[in-house]
């Protein structure tokens, strides 16, 4: 594997040192070198004119039948309870796996972690619990390790994990330790199952392309996945699984970080990722100010608080609150957008919700195509109606 250069061809004409985007070809005495940290990204083979620059790149075999077997989920917790996701992701691995015909295992770490019986109860047939006071703060260095560990003894077909802060955090670490593959961010899993392939969708280019990213030579198969974008199914609680201990030796790994504390965000009032209804506000509310009038919605409909991009970025409310592609995904019952245009960012955050009713005083607003319910109209005018209504009941 590497970058050859055929002496009889090249000129060192300097085409390629100027193409190199990384600054790894030099020219010295009449030949064309090459240094160290070549990423073989091929574009000084593409800029010869001479057609002297030749790139060799090993293929990695495919992995062997039968060795990696099972869906991982990794169940994230935060003080002893087991995040939403982690039952999102546990209702779509038993989908995947009913076509692979494989088993669904959950992996928990945490300390005092009163749910692992509901784990199994939303789809798992196994669950992995380390309970150790070490794991109580999710540490990261911690989590990396163990992980990889396991990942590398049990030898699992596919990994999911939430793309939350840890899980974004973390587990693209893990692939790199283990030296797979990972697709971020997806809002969409599918199976081929007779390659055994992962179909892995997420958008990229702003949300306007969704692109589908398989792994066929790396196993796992990993992927991190947006809250809220799948639904969880109804607990069985009588379903049965296997609860398996994992031990954890303190002495194995030491972490390079400390967490000194955690601070909840208190501006949210109702948490967007937990939420069954969310009033949301965007540019058309003009000013900072007029956010009050949506606080006063949600505050009357017991919903959390929202807002597209253009508000948070102006500084009229905080990022926490942002809901679209480069916020958070949102899946309740009730989404109500308040001066929100509807670019295709924000829909990707929030077109999945049960009922959407959209206030806004243009009436070929994209934001009207994904509404069930489409109010034109002025918001300062329509909503105070709604709150006066709401204080009534």
């Amino acid at each position: 594997m590497g970058i050859n250069i055929n002496k009889e061809k090249c000129i060192a004409c300097g085409v390629c040192v100027s193409a190199c985007p990384f600054g790894r070809l030099e020219i010295k005495d009449s030949q064309v070198q090459v240094l160290d940290g070549c990423t073989l990204c091929g574009a000084c083979r593409e800029a010869c004119p001479e057609e002297a620059i030749t790139i060799e790149v090993s293929q990695k075999a495919a992995p062997a039948a039968g060795l990696y077997q099972g869906i991982w989920v990794f169940a994230e917790q935060r003080d002893g309870k087991i995040k939403s996701v982690s039952f999102e992701l546990l209702a779509k691995a038993r989908e995947l796996a009913a076509g692979l015909q494989t088993e669904v295992s959950a992996v928990c770490f945490g300390q005092a972690v009163d749910s692992a019986e509901e784990l199994i109860a939303y789809g798992a047939d196994k669950v992995y619990l380390l309970d150790s006071p070490e794991f109580a703060n999710n540490p990261e260095d911690l989590l990396t390790r163990q992980l990889s560990q396991m990942i590398l003894q049990y030898h699992p077909e596919i990994v999911l994990a939430g793309a939350t802060t840890l899980g974004r955090a973390f587990i693209p670490r893990v692939a790199a330790a283990v030296q797979c593959g990972l697709t971020a961010d997806c809002t969409g899993l599918e199976i081929d199952i007779q390659k055994r392939q992962l179909l892995q969708t997420r958008p990229t280019f702003g949300g306007n392309i969704l692109a589908t990213i398989i792994c066929p030579s790396s196993r796992p198969q990993m992927s991190t996945v947006r809250p809220r974008v799948f639904k969880k199914t109804v607990p069985d609680a009588g379903r049965q699984g296997q609860i398996i201990k994992v031990d954890f030796t303190k002495e194995s790994v030491t972490s390079r970080t400390k967490l000194l504390n955690f601070v909840e965000d208190v501006t949210e009032k109702v948490k967007l990722d937990e939420a069954d209804i969310i009033v949301a506000g965007g540019r058309g509310l003009g000013k900072p100010e007029n956010f009050k009038l949506i606080e006063e919605l949600a505050k009357s409909l017991g919903a959390a608080l929202g807002a597209s991009r253009p508000p948070v970025d102006e500084g009229w409310i905080s990022y926490s609150h942002q809901v679209g592609q480069t916020g958070k995904t949102v899946c309740p019952k009730l989404y109500i957008a308040c001066g929100i245009s509807g670019a295709v960012q924000h829909l990707a955050g929030m077109q999945t919700a049960d009922a959407i009713v959209a206030i806004n005083n243009d009436p070929s607003a994209p934001i009207f195509e994904v509404a069930t319910y489409g109010i034109v109209g002025d918001l300062f005018e329509v909503v105070p109606v709604i709150i006066n209504k709401m204080k009534r009941e």
